[in-house]
């Protein structure tokens, strides 16, 4: 199948000397050196590879070119290789050998290229170590050189000193490492009171192009701006600030500070008794348990009520939200800022003596929208906490 990582999203030149050296050229049509790009060459390692080819041309003549290929090390694995090899061109032969950057696996390319009015082929052989992929790619389109930076443009949203809040989460961390520093970095957060996101250990191709990966961390925004601090004096990181996280603005409020802390610290148990009542209210039901992880600063809260699916049979409703809360800003504040989930449910039974083992099916759930088991939740916690809710209109806290 073929996979949309086949196009490139990487930085090429940051951790590839061989394209690096082949500097920008004038477009064709002033008598130099024109520099062209393909980045969709079809099914190589099937369909898994992220491959651009670099051609230089003088006039319809090519005069170099560069292959780099971003590949799968083992199948049906995350862990990516990569090979860059300088493809000498004899008429329409393009060959090379290399090795490659992880595995050190010796790599040897043979390709035909043939033009067609716009349109490009591409066929032979790619072989690394032991495997042989058969290269059969048509109807290729290649790109100008600005076309191919234009698609170069990756953020993976650090904001290293936000005003506020409302566009970055106070719980969500990022920190950008150089590839060669990334182990040792995470080695440092073991015993640390924070959750690294599995999804962000995965080098990517477009991480290997770059020599730089961002690690997601979640931590509770107390301890935020001390981990920022310990990230930034490590060696080889690059960047680190917040990203975004679980804080969506229109479940959201904003309340004076004074009475909700004991000391310099947020006081979580007020802030959670306060938090269960006005839900205790507005979800007709009663707490069950509140807990604050220690990691991440969220408030786990469940609540229990009768199931009016099946009355007879006296099912339990169970609602699960996750609250978070801290201050408004980085820095100095008089201000918190309190975030609560959407109700998570699902139904049990337990009823005295023999239970029903009852499924939960999700697939006819509806998407968007409030749910109708919030009952104004979100405005009675701004009655409660005298706070104020976000205006997305006007972008402000009304």
């Amino acid at each position: 199948m073929r996979a949309p990582t086949l196009l490139l999203l990487g930085l090429v030149a940051a951790s590839a000397p061989a394209l690096a050296q082949m500097k920008l050229q004038p477009k064709a049509g002033t008598g130099g050196p024109e520099t062209r790009y393909f980045t969709a060459i079809d099914g190589l390692m099937d369909g898994n590879a992220d491959v651009v080819l670099k051609e230089t041309r003088q006039g319809k003549t090519v005069t170099a070119v560069v292959l780099d290929v971003c590949y799968p090390a083992e199948k049906g694995s995350d862990r990516k290789d990569r090979f860059i090899a300088n493809l000498a061109v004899s008429g329409q032969t393009l060959s090379g050998t290399t090795q490659s950057v992880i595995e050190k696996q010796p790599v040897t390319v043979k390709l035909t290229r043939k033009q067609t009015g716009d349109s490009f082929e591409f066929r032979g052989q790619i072989t690394i170590g032991q495997t042989v992929t058969e290269v059969a790619s048509s109807d290729n389109s290649d790109l100008s050189e600005k076309e191919f930076q234009d698609n170069q443009t990756t953020d993976d949203g650090i904001t290293p000193q936000p005003k506020d809040f409302t566009e970055v989460s106070p719980e969500s961390v990022g920190v950008r490492v150089k590839l060669d520093s990334a182990a040792d970095f995470l080695k440092g957060l073991k015993g640390e009171p924070v959750e690294i996101g599995v999804n962000s250990l995965a080098v990517t191709c477009d991480a290997m192009r770059a020599g730089e990966q961002t690690i997601n961390l979640t931590v509770d925004p107390e301890r935020s701006p001390a981990l920022l601090a310990k990230a930034k004096s490590a060696p080889g990181v690059t960047a680190a600030g917040w990203t975004s996280g679980v804080v969506e603005m229109d479940r959201t409020i904003r309340f004076a500070s004074a009475d909700w802390m004991s000391g310099d610290k947020i006081n979580k148990d007020k802030i959670a008794t306060a938090v269960a009542g006005v839900l205790t209210r507005t979800l007709a039901a009663k707490s069950s348990t509140a807990a604050w992880n220690a990691n991440t600063g969220k408030l786990k809260l469940i609540f229990k009520r009768p199931s009016q699916i099946y009355p007879s049979l006296g099912l339990t409703e169970n609602l699960e939200i996750t609250a978070l809360v801290s201050s408004d800003k980085p820095g100095a504040s008089d201000r918190l800022m309190l975030w609560i989930s959407s109700p998570v449910i699902s139904t049990s039974d337990e009823s005295a003596g023999a239970k029903l083992n009852l499924s939960e099916d999700t697939s006819g759930d509806e998407e968007g929208g409030e749910p109708k088991d919030d009952n104004g939740a979100i405005e009675a916690l701004a009655k409660e906490f005298r706070g104020q809710r976000w205006d997305a209109d006007r972008s402000v806290w009304k």
